[in-house]
């Protein structure tokens, strides 16, 4: 049978697999947990043959055996990481874009799939207070969205100082590993600064780290990357200050905003994130904390053309894709792309962005509920007031192996998924609440086992 065909069998697998979903959507998500590769092996074998499982068969070893071998991301006390809480429109959209074979890379190919995604990318340029030429592209995640913006920092600073041959980029001992990451894919040097007493990365140690290297050594900073909400604790450095000191020296200001600049939208902590509209470029991955599926990351430029002339790939095939159209593949590290901001232009369109405030606003709520629990449980330490929807925490007592061995009973029970972190080489729990089907009550299942 051809394999591209749509014919009763193909029908028939449609209505098991749009059944599945629904009922995915409908139950409440399990959460299930990972088993080891001998395992399911010895259960579902070789799936790949000749012959072909056939459409029923194959479905069936999925939903059976392998997706439940999977932690799912959307149940309420899975709070690892940084979880996601993709809303069911944005799900049922995402069917949409699977089956339409859109394509993303160009305008010629997508324009009205790029229009709507840009059109999402302008709520928040406009939540950060960015310039009205401000634009940029929906990359895989925060990693490639922080690489890409780098990319054209750097390109951008080789423009000015032609002279210069080695370069570094600049961030808080606290910052995401993927700077790290990029600094090395690039080879460039990384200047690690201290944050304060606070947590927080501040603009007097920013200068003084740069102007401090800048005079004793050849090395250029050509980026300076602050952080929008820590992935541990969910700390906002001080993005005024830090955004001055890096333009009083002439250097593009970046801000890594992947999980926490998603609450710009939430009034309760907007002022947490001043400054921000100084960025030359920042990132936030709606799904993480604005309710999309993966893969989505907003990767955001004041001026999207020093990125444009970072980012043009050049071939003959491509040159009828030379004109004044928004293509993405123009502003990052990729040609081929998926519409992935299709299913959160979708949701927030049908919704309305008064949806997205209360239910951020609904997941502060509990986070700050959750603190407060934690300073009366008996038995644990608040590490800090949580600035946005990360609370952390210490069990007093407790050695590292007994916070994994508490996890992996929880999740074993399958009461929850919170594995443990670490805080200055000291072993501690953390919730991360992103999502609105998160009660308190969820908290207090999960307290009441400590």
């Amino acid at each position: 049978m051809p394999i591209h065909e749509f014919n009763p069998e193909v029908q028939a697998l449609a209505d098991e697999i749009l059944a599945y979903s629904l009922q995915r959507l409908k139950d409440d998500p399990p959460l299930d947990g990972p088993r080891t590769a001998e395992d399911l092996f010895n259960e579902v074998g070789n799936t790949i043959t000749a012959k072909g499982l056939g459409g029923h068969e194959a479905l069936e070893v999925f939903t059976n055996v392998l997706a439940k071998a999977c932690i799912s991301t959307d149940h309420p006390r899975n709070l690892a990481f940084i979880p996601s809480a993709p809303t069911e429109y944005s799900n049922l959209f995402d069917l949409v874009v699977g089956a339409s074979s859109l394509y993303g890379g160009s305008w010629q190919e997508g324009a009205g799939a790029v229009f709507a995604e840009n059109q999402a990318l302008r709520w928040i340029s406009d939540l950060a207070g960015l310039p009205a030429t401000a634009g940029g592209v929906f990359v895989q995640g925060g990693t490639i969205g922080n690489l890409s913006a780098l990319v054209a920092a750097r390109a951008h600073a080789r423009d000015k100082y032609p002279n210069t041959s080695r370069w570094a980029i600049a961030c808080s001992a606290e910052a995401h590993s993927s700077i790290a990451s990029a600094a090395n894919i690039m080879d460039v040097e990384l200047l690690s600064i201290e944050p304060g007493a606070d947590r927080k990365l501040h603009g007097d140690a920013v200068g003084a780290a740069i102007d401090n290297l800048h005079a004793t050594s050849q090395t250029r900073v050509f980026a300076v990357v602050a952080t929008g909400g820590t992935t541990n604790l969910g700390i906002v450095d001080d993005l005024t200050s830090v955004g001055a000191a890096t333009h009083e020296r002439d250097i593009w200001f970046h801000v890594d905003g992947a999980y926490g600049l998603a609450a710009l939208c939430a009034p309760s902590v907007r002022a947490r994130f001043n400054g921000i509209e100084a960025a030359d470029s920042l990132i936030v991955d709606p799904h993480k904390w604005l309710f999309a599926p993966f893969d989505a990351c907003a990767l955001i430029y004041r001026n999207p053309e020093i990125a444009k002339q970072a980012h043009t790939q050049h071939a003959s095939y491509l040159e009828t894709l030379r004109d004044d159209s928004w293509s993405p593949a123009d502003y990052a590290i990729h040609l081929t792309r998926r519409v992935r901001g299709l299913p959160f232009w979708f949701s927030l369109a049908a919704h309305g962005t008064d949806a997205y405030t209360v239910a951020m606003e609904e997941t502060l709520d509990v986070a700050n509920a959750a603190a407060e629990l934690v300073r009366e449980h008996p038995n644990l330490e608040l590490l800090m007031d949580p600035e946005l929807s990360i609370v952390a925490f210490t069990r007093k007592g407790w050695l590292a192996a007994d916070y994994q061995k508490w996890s992996d009973k929880l999740l074993a029970d399958q009461i929850g998924f919170i594995p443990p972190s670490s805080d200055n080489g000291q072993a501690i729990l953390r919730f991360a609440i992103v999502n609105p089907w998160t009660k308190i009550s969820d908290i207090k299942m999960i307290l009441d086992t400590l």
